[in-house]
């Protein structure tokens, strides 16, 4: 029990020791300090400004920025919607695979451009090499510096007084790609290559089987089976069995894995080479590459709140947005590991399961990867959802039913516990806004958040963007529970079929990306429909934050006086995390109990 608990701690304190120093690196770079790399990249910079004819030191309007924004966004939605179509023709397809049909096309072009990474396929037998490389893992880049850009638009304007500049969206994005995103991802995928990801241009291979294995009619593998190569026979405990089919090969997915594994984690992308994302032993083999990709989900969400902090001259209030995010993240690690290591009283029913610890991982093994376990995987669903990531080393849909809740809750909350790169901070500001105001309402004064007054403009569109999520999701999945045949996607029936469906519209409205298994999202109506939420759920709050950013710039700062509410001490942290879980759980308590606690009060009856 010892040493699982020390697992937990080891992972928390190794994100938190990286995340310090990297947050004052990345303040440096994008306040155009020098850096320990500037002497490589500068060149390289200046070289895409004369290129793009791109003026670093332009100040642009946030209506501007916002433009600027959505056209960059929507060129490339364009280009992988396109590229998706026409893969079939294209070079760099080995394995002669087809083009994509326009809905999933849609789907996956939405799902990227917004750092989503929700995939209703999968990536080894749908997309060619040029789709991943070329499509998918640029718009991981890409998606991921936008959030960033975003972030720092808000960060300028708490800094610069009666002023309309927000700076230039071209040269945050391209510092973002050269000095923080690609170094890191380089660091990453070397890590990841030595750890055994796969990482070649080589199309997949059929490889024989060490012991050949039946197969049923169904599709079932037989256990115990014995197999008679010579006669094509098969039989289990002594019966032939007809029509079983023998399997002496296997397919074996090649392809340069390492190189997106790396951005997809690091840029809170989520997502998988493989179908079966990071539980495929190519994708993450190892104890080692599992401790890579999943400190990788949490560095550049962590690392922001130290920069913010840096960037604004207070610290204090970056630590204080920091330990929001971090105490809901230990408060749901602790939740999904007690869960599944406790399990359900079915499991352990009349002995079935042995779900003690003793010489074992014990608990609920169901839908986990052995090379892992229970801690391992539970802190990696913690950290993916928290993350706004997506990408699984285990199954949530076999978890228990509070340990599933936590990680759709998590999602549900807005992408605020860390959350993605860039929009979970400047999603937390939001809620800071709030919180500052609903504060100052209490005591009867004007709200003032970092020497600036927060007033209705600000409050209007900081609701915006605290809501998006939960409109998106809840309008999504209701619309999805009346319409016919959707209940043909569904691996289960009841409360748990519909925390799948809610997962679903949940993860996309939360640009997560992650799914309950056994969900088939592959029709016309959830491509479009989970297309669309995610496209609103995304730009929706891009566009609420570059407005404050706007007002706030133009603003004059306000000194702090004996009445101004302290933003840096425990009060406020506290607050804050309850105006979030506020939100949270008068938005989704509904639909949460229709679900996951309607499937655990029924277990436990």
């Amino acid at each position: 029990m010892m040493s699982t608990v020390i697992q937990y701690i080891l992972y928390l304190a190794i994100l938190v020791i990286l995340a310090i120093p990297f947050g004052g690196y990345i303040k440096k770079v994008m306040n155009g300090e020098k850096t320990f790399l500037s002497r490589i990249f500068i060149p390289c910079e200046n070289a895409v400004y004369k290129v793009m004819h791109v003026d670093k030191e332009e100040q642009m309007s946030w209506k501007k920025y916002t433009v600027s924004v959505l056209i960059f966004s929507g060129i490339g939605f364009i280009f992988l919607f396109l590229l998706q179509l026409l893969q079939g023709v294209l070079p760099g397809n080995p394995q002669g695979l087809p083009g994509v049909k326009w809905d999933l096309s849609f789907n996956t072009a939405s799902s990227f451009i917004t750092n989503t990474n929700w995939q209703a396929y999968s990536g080894e037998s749908t997309l060619s090499y040029l789709t991943q490389a070329v499509g998918l893992t640029v718009q991981n880049f890409v998606s991921a510096a936008t959030g960033i850009a975003v972030l720092f638009a808000l960060i300028r304007g708490f800094i610069k007084v009666k002023s309309d500049g927000l700076g230039s969206f071209w040269a945050d994005i391209t510092r973002i790609v050269i000095y923080i995103l690609i170094p890191l991802n380089l660091v990453v995928s070397l890590l990841l290559v030595g750890g055994g990801v796969i990482q070649n241009l080589k199309g997949a291979e059929t490889v024989s089987l060490v012991e050949p294995i039946a197969v049923s009619a169904d599709g079932e593998v037989l256990e115990n089976a014995e197999i008679d190569l010579g006669t094509g026979t098969v039989e289990v405990d002594g019966k032939a069995v007809r029509d079983a089919d023998i399997v002496t090969q296997q397919f074996v997915p090649m392809g340069p894995a390492a190189s997106q594994v790396a951005i997809k984690q690091t840029g809170t992308n989520g997502g998988g080479y493989m179908g079966v994302n990071s539980a495929h032993p190519l994708e993450n083999p190892n104890a080692f590459t599992n401790i890579i990709e999943m400190i990788s989900l949490l560095l550049i969400p962590a690392s922001l709140c130290f920069t913010f902090g840096k960037a604004v001259n207070n610290k204090k209030q970056g630590i204080s947005i920091f330990m929001a995010m971090f105490i809901c993240l230990v408060i749901a690690v602790s939740s999904i590991a007690v869960s599944e290591q406790l399990a359900t009283p079915q499991l352990a029913q009349d002995g079935n399961v042995d779900i003690s610890m003793v010489n074992q991982a014990g608990g609920n093994m169901e839908g986990k990867e052995t090379r892992f376990g229970i801690a391992s995987s539970s802190t990696w669903a913690a950290f993916t959802t928290a993350a706004s990531n997506g990408s699984v080393n285990s199954m949530h849909d076999s978890y228990t039913p509070l340990g599933g809740m936590v990680t759709m809750l998590l999602i549900q909350l807005g992408e605020v516990i860390f959350g993605g790169v860039g929009c979970g901070l400047y999603s937390m500001l939001a809620f800071a806004i709030l919180t500052v105001f609903i504060a100052g309402l209490m005591v009867g004064r004007t709200p003032e958040f970092l020497g600036k007054k927060i007033e209705p403009y600000e409050m209007k569109w900081s609701v915006l963007v605290c809501l998006a999520t939960p409109v998106a999701i809840l309008i999504g999945s209701g619309i999805a529970a009346v319409v016919p045949g959707i209940g043909d996607s569904l691996n289960n029936t009841g409360a748990h079929g519909f925390s799948e469906l809610l997962y679903a519209y949940s993860s996309c409205g939360g640009n997560n990306g992650s799914a309950f298994a056994g969900f088939n999202a592959d029709t016309v109506f959830l491509n479009v429909s989970l297309g669309l939420v995610m496209l609103f759920a995304r730009f929706l709050p891009i566009i609420g934050t570059l407005a404050i950013a706007g007002s706030l710039g133009g603003k004059k700062k306000i000194a702090a006086t004996s009445g101004t509410l302290s933003t840096t001490n425990g009060m406020f942290v506290f607050l804050l995390i309850f105006v979030v879980l506020l939100v949270g759980a008068l938005s989704f308590f509904p639909a949460l109990a229709l679900g996951p606690l309607a499937e655990f009060f029924s277990n436990m009856i």
